[in-house]
């Protein structure tokens, strides 16, 4: 598996830029052009109040509209029933199947902030949804969602991050939580290369790590600076920038670092690579499958989509069929899209 990171040069070639995509061009949840906010309403409640819930129409309805419809869908539903929609689906499913709806019904950014607090509840923090969502989001993207955590907790996402992470992971983490990376598209060769330079002295060519290098230009850079540094690093170094970090770091960092890297080459084949996780061998991890599924569907699911048919010779289609079943897999399904 190590080796699809490996081919860089056809990565960043290849690769559909997530970053930098509208919604709705590359995924497969997608505007309905006839959208009737009334009639969805009428078939959501009849779907909901009749006796016995009709999953079908839930699932159709929130897997084929987009997230400005489904808020619209909300307001009206609300208007009309004096209840709040999300509300009723919980109270009407169960287990995965309700917690899929749900974040459908959501706004992106409520659910990448719900999924936030949810990571830091209790003792201990779940590090990997941090870091999940945090290395693959753009700037937009976390300005949105810090901004729906204040409002939900009354606190910024920074403030509690500081008391949940600490260290060199800790001060990555937060960097990256002020969504302040340096969002321009030209590339300048020379200062990749210079960074490539700084990244190979400040590990492979010295006695010990200088994490903060790596923080600073992995946290801070554009994306295509990153890239173009990417391949000037396998060129100094003659090894690819994530075995470098492999190789130096250890723990938390070391996930965090390799998940940007792998953002950056691509982001598709980053979550394409999740999703094979979550489904393979014993069990089945529902929180990561839905949690990607629902934050990609409207973006860029089409190219996660080609990735993991590339990389694991089977369609993720395919791949969710032999995994799940019931209403929670016809939902999962119907936002893959189809088979490839």
């Amino acid at each position: 598996m190590a080796d699809l990171w490996e081919d860089l040069q056809s990565i960043a070639n290849a690769a559909p830029v997530s970053f930098t995509s509208a919604a709705g061009e590359r995924g497969t949840i997608k505007a309905k052009s006839d959208f009737n906010v009334s009639e969805d309403v009428a078939a959501l409640r009849k779907a909901i109040e009749g006796i016995g819930t009709t999953e079908k129409t839930l699932i159709d309805i929130l897997t084929h509209r987009s997230s400005s419809q489904k808020q619209a869908i909300s307001r009206a539903y609300e208007e009309t029933t004096k209840r709040i929609f999300v509300n009723d689906l919980k109270g009407d499913t169960r287990g995965d199947f309700e917690n899929l709806l749900v974040a459908l019904a959501r706004t992106p950014a409520l659910n990448d902030a719900k999924w936030l607090i949810k990571a830091m509840k209790g003792a201990g923090t779940d590090t990997n949804v941090l870091i999940e969502i945090l290395a693959s989001r753009t700037n937009k993207q976390i300005k949105e969602l810090s901004a729906a955590y204040s409002e939900i907790t009354k606190k910024t996402l920074t403030q509690n991050l500081k008391t949940e992470v600490s260290g060199d992971f800790g001060k990555a983490i937060l960097l990256l939580a002020e969504g302040a990376r340096d969002e321009s598209t030209s590339v300048n060769a020379d200062k990749a290369r210079e960074d490539a330079k700084a990244l190979y002295q400040a590990g492979e060519k010295r006695l010990g790590t200088d994490e903060s290098k790596f923080i600073e230009i992995l946290c801070k850079r554009s994306i295509p600076h990153l890239r173009q540094t990417i391949l000037e690093y396998k060129n100094i170094s003659g090894k690819t920038l994530q075995k470098s970090i492999e190789k130096e770091m250890s723990g938390k960092l070391e996930d965090l670092l390799v998940a940007i890297v792998k953002c950056v080459m691509s982001t598709p084949a980053y979550f394409a690579e999740k999703l094979y996780k979550s489904m393979k061998g014993a069990g089945t991890d529902e929180k990561t499958l839905t949690r990607v599924m629902v934050s990609r569907g409207e973006l860029d699911m089409l190219d996660i989509r080609a990735e993991f048919k590339k990389l694991y010779k089977n369609s993720l289609y395919k791949e969710i069929s032999s995994d799940v079943s019931g209403d929670y897999g016809d939902c999962l399904k119907m936002i893959c899209g189809g088979d490839d």
